[in-house]
């Protein structure tokens, strides 16, 4: 449904929908931007070593999140998305919080690595199931012809949370010090991953199923009994095609969110905290546009987004590279482009990706296609990047995998139908 959904209603669906979106990419911020502590505190090993065992690590919840599809979609379709996502959100966040309680590799040894990659598997597989399942929430609530707005709020929620957890990292590191850092105070905001958890909760606790998903469980249109082979022999093209984009999307996501501040720091030579700084200051400038992005989708189409995108960046990126590496000043300069070209697909993720399946496969739909091309190209992103570096020599590698993402976007393009103003439940 849903242009009769009452304001109040639907501002609270955006706010249970962010908050999951939130939670994950929280967990995604301190990460990354803590990668360096976490590599000396879990891992053995030199400094190149331990960091590329941990972002090595950071991919392996990716490998995961297409069980976690495979499992949450179909359940998504059946029993609703409400239900698949107060689980989920429990899940994100007790395994960031264990992740702060991991004992160093000193004290237990081995067991420090392997107690985290099994806390990342959870992490990942309760993503496979978080992040369609929040933007299917937020599309079958939003106005058909308001779709690209509403939905550009759960990239903010993306954003806000990458960089609540990047700037707590970076704030503890300012406040404390290196040193304490490595001991101590890198688990800190990984505990505070608790609180936003249980804040999600409450907020999903208190929606109802969506309107969209109420129709079909009255019409008894719920997912069939093998909804992914129905989805594979009755739609197979916008498996495919929303896979392609997916793969374009999420490798400039993972490249410029999660591999950046290891790359100004290690391949450009900037400070930690420099490096820190530079995609957080990109990042709060793209969050502002991104409800202005959604807006402009809903009037003038996605694929129109999409295409601007892609083209800017295949051209502009090799370039923003160059300028990048001149120094801080410029570093700031040339990601805040990289961010104002990569908005327009950030922005109408919610928008576009759900009104790729009827209802009764929705759920399905988008958490296989878009947690299989994640896992295999977006998530591996950042040690991909670092192995052909460390390979070539080359620091523009990360460039040219974009510019290839970025073509097999333009094909997927190509077979995607235009959704804009159309009813989700027209689909």
């Amino acid at each position: 449904m849903t242009d009769q959904t009452p304001p109040k209603l639907l501002h609270r669906a955006i706010a249970a929908s962010a908050i999951g979106n939130a939670t994950e990419w929280f967990d995604y911020g301190i990460y990354a931007y803590g990668v360096t502590y976490i590599a000396a505190a879990i891992f053995p090993g030199e400094t190149s070593e331990a960091t590329l065992f941990a972002l090595a690590t950071f991919a392996i919840s990716f490998l995961v999140r297409p069980l976690g599809g495979f499992f949450w979609g179909p359940l998504g379709d059946k029993y609703g998305r409400k239900a698949v996502l107060g689980i989920t959100i429990v899940m994100m966040a007790g395994a960031t919080v264990a992740v702060g309680l991991i004992p160093s590799y000193a004290t237990i040894g081995v067991w420090a690595p392997v107690l985290l990659v099994i806390l990342r598997m959870v992490q990942g597989f309760s993503t496979g199931g978080e992040y369609g399942g929040a933007a299917i929430f937020m599309a079958e609530y939003a106005p058909d012809a308001k779709r690209g707005f509403y939905g550009s709020f759960l990239e903010v929620g993306t954003l806000a949370g990458f960089c609540a957890g990047a700037m707590l990292m970076l704030g503890f590191s300012l406040l404390l010090g290196d040193s304490a850092m490595r001991d101590w105070a890198w688990r800190l905001p990984f505990l505070l991953a608790g609180p936003l958890g249980f804040v999600g909760v409450y907020l999903r606790a208190r929606m109802e199923e969506t309107p969209l998903f109420r129709e079909a469980e009255k019409a008894e249109e719920q997912s069939s009994r093998a909804p992914l082979r129905e989805l594979w022999a009755r739609h197979r093209r916008p498996l495919l095609a929303m896979s392609g984009l997916v793969i374009a999307l999420n490798v400039v996501n993972y490249t410029l969110l999660s591999y950046m501040p290891t790359y100004l720091e290690r391949r450009l030579g900037l400070s930690t905290d420099a490096a820190l700084a530079v995609p957080i200051a990109g990042m709060l400038f793209m969050m502002v546009l991104l409800p202005f992005a959604g807006a402009l989708s809903d009037r003038i189409g996605r694929k129109p987004m999409w295409m601007a995108s892609l083209i800017g960046l295949i051209l502009a990126v090799v370039p923003l590279y160059h300028v990048m590496g001149i120094g801080l000043a410029s570093a700031v300069v040339g990601y805040a482009v990289l961010g104002v070209l990569y908005v327009p697909q950030l922005a109408t993720i919610s928008a576009t990706f759900p009104a790729f399946f009827p209802t009764a496969v929705r759920f399905a739909g988008f958490a296989v296609a878009y947690n299989l091309s994640t896992s295999l190209f977006g998530g591996t992103a950042p040690a991909v990047n670092a192995w052909l570096i460390d390979r070539t020599g080359d620091p523009l590698m990360p460039a040219y995998v974009m510019i290839a993402a970025c073509l097999v976007g333009l094909v997927a393009l190509r077979f995607t139908e235009e959704t804009a103003g159309k009813p989700l439940r027209a689909i």
